[in-house]
């Protein structure tokens, strides 16, 4: 398992909880505005002393505290030894939420049968059709429509989640999202900050930011197909 870092505690993560976060190394996509480039090409960037042991240490000194700990990336079914640590996870008596983009079905489909995760939040970049070349070139847009209808049908709490940043998610992209995630619980539409991203250059055409007004529009379009959308 490569850390990439912890987040000792937290109070948006996890909804209604109070978690930590945990965040590992490496990730298949190379989305443009990530915020966590640090984390993308898979090499350590914690503290060579943050490893497994230190922070199965860490769970059980916190357990009054936290009541919840986020499993988030990079992109965390790339990791061998996921299973390994949400078991471990899960014996220590904690609620598990993972952060994934959705690329690695039977990943996330041995999580949930396993009953290793409580709550999913999967990211659909975009319509996943057009994934290439801006997400991942070549990409089979297979892998996230098998792994939204494996979280669908479980009896996990999720949600999905896209960042609007033009021009890679538009009204267009966004009705074909909410079409294809109908009556899920939960679309949740992200803001986007153009700081610290993975390719800076990807914007300096333009402004790729909506207003409060263009959000609200991508709200009203997916509102009929899901059972609640709101705007973060």
């Amino acid at each position: 398992m490569i850390f990439g870092g912890l987040q000792k505690n937290s109070f948006i993560d996890y909804p209604g909880r109070i978690s930590c976060v945990l965040f590992v190394s490496g990730c298949n996509f190379d989305c443009p505005y990530c915020h966590n480039p640090s984390l993308v090409k898979g090499s350590p960037v914690a503290s060579p002393s943050l490893n497994g042991e230190a922070i199965f240490e860490f769970l059980e000194r916190r357990k009054e505290f936290l009541d919840g700990v986020v499993v988030s990336g990079g992109e965390p079914t790339l990791q061998k030894d996921l299973v390994y640590l949400c078991e471990r996870i899960k014996r220590m008596g904690y609620p598990v939420k993972l952060d994934t983009n959705g690329s690695r079905p039977q990943a996330v489909k041995e999580l949930v049968d396993e009953g290793l995760v409580d709550y999913i939040a999967m990211d659909i970049k975009t319509d996943p059709l057009h994934y290439p070349p801006s997400i991942k070139k070549d990409f089979d847009p297979d892998s996230i429509l098998s792994s939204i209808q494996i979280i669908m049908d479980s009896a996990l709490a999720y949600e999905f989640r896209t960042t609007c940043v033009k021009p890679i998610v538009d009204a267009e992209a966004v009705e074909n999202i909410a079409t294809t995630i109908k009556g899920s619980m939960l679309y949740a539409l992200q803001r986007f900050n153009n700081t610290g991203v993975l390719h800076p250059e990807f914007f300096q055409e333009g402004n790729a930011t909506y207003d409060d007004d263009e959000l609200m529009t991508f709200k009203s379009i997916a509102d009929p197909w899901v059972k609640k959308c709101i705007v973060r």
